[in-house]
């Protein structure tokens, strides 16, 4: 078919060049050669028609267009020849070797854009690290900030509490100046009582001054080794602060005035109870005061029960621990108790009486010296017998680790200032300055002057002693009389 084509494009080249090819040579022919002469001849008639050929082809079968020109041969221009396909392939070579360096060239250029694209994005992660790192050193800049002037803040309270420590230590020195002078009119008045007193005995026809009891034997092996020992007694002893809260109770003034009602402390809804013992078979496991109501008597009685030692059920008797109460008292406040229930006080000889008689109960008497340890006396039964025997101790064999000092005493009426039951020739409540089952006067005394320190120093020994640990003159810190159900 291709060949069929290029015969017919051939053949219509050749009858296009010989039309012209006619042309040329008429129109030599009347220009340059000589004109030809001749006889008759016919006009030229413009709208003659032209020399014309006439071809004769093989037969065909046309499938496809003719090529048909009617202005004559293309240039020679639009000849594909060799040279001009060798021209194109090196131009489509070029053309290829630069599609391959643009190739390339995109390559790297995507590269370059991924390149960029993680820079961008690390870029946005170090803005937002820059910033989240600015806001700290704002915050810490903020911070020290508030710090130095809190610093300046305590600079000027250091400053304040300076100047109130030197006044203070100026005023403590004027104190100790004052206390010093006061301590020699308390000594040189110290004399002149001892002198009034032994006027006043003579004068009543006494020949003899009444002679001191006997002091307790002191039993230095067992002495508490304490390095704030101290000779002195407390000072202050009714105005002192306490460091475990305010106070609750002043101690009476006089030993025969009356005695100021007991706080009111928090009690359960429960009760009233029999004693402590019962309060714990009901459920009760926290130490604190209870309402109890003895077996054939009307009086409530307010009383401390002790939980945590010993499987509990102990009630409180009696409990020393800072001296805020005084307890030199009379008769009639040792019978019906004095002082604070969750603090110092006295339960009272009449409650202590009923209680007792409820069945039997066995002492257990707790002692704290100045270094902190404790230890214990336990006796196998008490109870006291009725206000027209004294309130008489009756005690049972003991047991523990603090030493008996308590069985020289049992058998023994009850004595305070104002009712003398004891062995002595004097009064051992005078001496003593507590009311206790005094022998003559005996070899302990938990109800005497609360000294701080330990080691006290007085003309008798008045303190809270107990003979067989630490002896006469050493005061103990803390004591407990309490009582249970024997089991």
């Amino acid at each position: 078919m291709p060949g069929q084509t290029w015969s017919l494009c051939t053949l219509l080249w050749l009858s296009l060049w010989g039309v012209s090819y006619c042309r040329s040579s008429r129109e030599a022919q009347t220009t340059k050669g000589p004109p030809l002469i001749r006889n008759k001849r016919a006009p030229i008639d413009p709208d003659a028609k032209k020399c014309s050929y006439t071809f004769l082809v093989p037969e065909h079968k046309i499938t496809g267009p003719i090529c048909a020109s009617s202005t004559g041969p293309e240039p020679d221009k639009d000849r594909v020849t060799r040279i001009d396909i060798a021209d194109v392939r090196e131009v489509i070579s070029k053309q290829r070797r630069e599609i391959e360096t643009l190739q390339l060239v995109v390559d790297v250029d995507g590269n370059l854009v991924n390149e960029m694209k993680l820079l961008r994005k690390e870029s946005r992660n170090m803005n937002s690290r820059v910033t989240q790192l600015y806001m700290q050193l704002l915050h810490e800049i903020i911070r020290k900030r508030d710090n130095s002037l809190e610093l300046a803040q305590l600079e000027n309270r250091v400053l304040n509490v300076t100047s109130e420590m030197m006044r203070l230590a100026s005023r403590y020195k004027e104190l100790e100046a004052r206390f010093s002078t006061m301590a020699g009119v308390v000594n040189n008045q110290s004399v002149l009582i001892s002198a009034l007193e032994d006027q006043c005995l003579r004068r009543l026809g006494h020949g003899e001054l009444p002679v001191a009891p006997p002091l307790v034997q002191v039993v230095p092996q067992k002495l508490p080794v304490n390095h704030r020992f101290t000779n002195e007694i407390q000072r202050d002893h009714n105005n002192r602060a306490f460091p475990r809260g305010p106070r609750m109770d002043s101690p009476t003034a006089s030993p025969f005035g009356t005695d100021p009602p007991a706080p009111q402390g928090t009690l359960t809804p429960d009760g009233p109870y029999r004693d402590c013992f019962q309060v714990r078979q009901a459920g009760h496991t926290t130490s604190g005061m209870y309402l109890l109501r003895t077996t054939g008597s009307d009086r409530l009685i307010q009383a401390w029960c002790e939980h945590g030692l010993d499987n509990g059920g102990w009630t409180v008797l009696q409990r020393r621990r800072d001296g805020s109460v005084n307890f030199f008292r009379n008769w009639e406040n040792y019978k019906r108790g004095f002082g604070n229930i969750d603090g110092e006080h006295w339960l009272g000889l009449e409650n202590i009486y009923n209680l007792g008689r409820q069945g039997d109960y066995k002492l257990m008497v707790e002692l704290e010296d100045w270094t902190g340890k404790k230890v214990y006396a336990e006796y196998s039964s008490f109870h006291l017998e009725a206000e027209s025997e004294g309130y008489r101790l009756r005690l049972g064999s003991y047991q523990g680790n603090a030493g008996d000092s308590f069985s020289s005493h049992n058998g023994k009426q009850f004595t305070t200032l104002d009712r003398d039951k004891d062995a002595f020739s004097g009064n051992c409540a005078h001496f003593h300055k507590g009311g206790w089952w005094y022998n003559a006067c005996g070899q302990t005394n938990l109800n005497g002057v609360w000294y701080s320190g330990g080691v006290y120093r007085s003309k008798f020994q008045d303190g809270i002693f107990w003979a067989e640990y630490g002896g006469g003159f050493y005061s103990l810190k803390t004591t407990r009389l309490m009582i249970r159900p024997i089991d």
